[in-house]
Formats: structure tokens, sequence, C-alpha cells
């Protein structure tokens, strides 16, 4: 499931998110739902659970981060 963060669905998943893009020039509610999710620069990597408010913060900002489901 190695892909860009669109189309995540709600499930009992672990997902590892991980921050592909600069946050810097993007707009403000984009930077506090990277911090939400636990990333602190490019490269850094969290695992969640694939539940309703990851997936919406996902959704916020598919063109920063890479999603995997993790092994």
């Amino acid at each position: 499931m190695s892909e860009l963060a669109k189309n995540v669905l709600i499930s009992d998943a672990k997902l590892e998110i991980t921050q592909i893009r600069s946050a810097i020039g993007g707009k403000q509610n984009q930077r506090d739902t990277l911090r939400s999710l636990g990333l602190k620069r490019i490269g850094h990597t969290v695992v969640r659970t694939a539940d309703a408010v990851t997936v919406g913060m996902l959704n916020t900002v598919p063109h920063l981060v890479k999603v995997e489901e993790a092994k």
C-alpha cells in the first residue's frame, strides 16, 4: 500500500505515516495537522491506527505524507 495518502479508509489497521515534503509555505492548518500527527521533520515516521480522526488528518495533508500499512 505504498502510496500518497489519498483515499485512506477507516479500519483497525496500523498505518506508518512518513512526512515526505516540507510544511514551509503551507497553510497554518496543514502545519498544525502534521504536528498533531506527531510529525516533526521530513523523513520522520509515526505509527497510528486508521481511526476516523487520523484518516481525516491524512486527507488534509495527502501531498505532504506517504502512508503505508505497518507490518
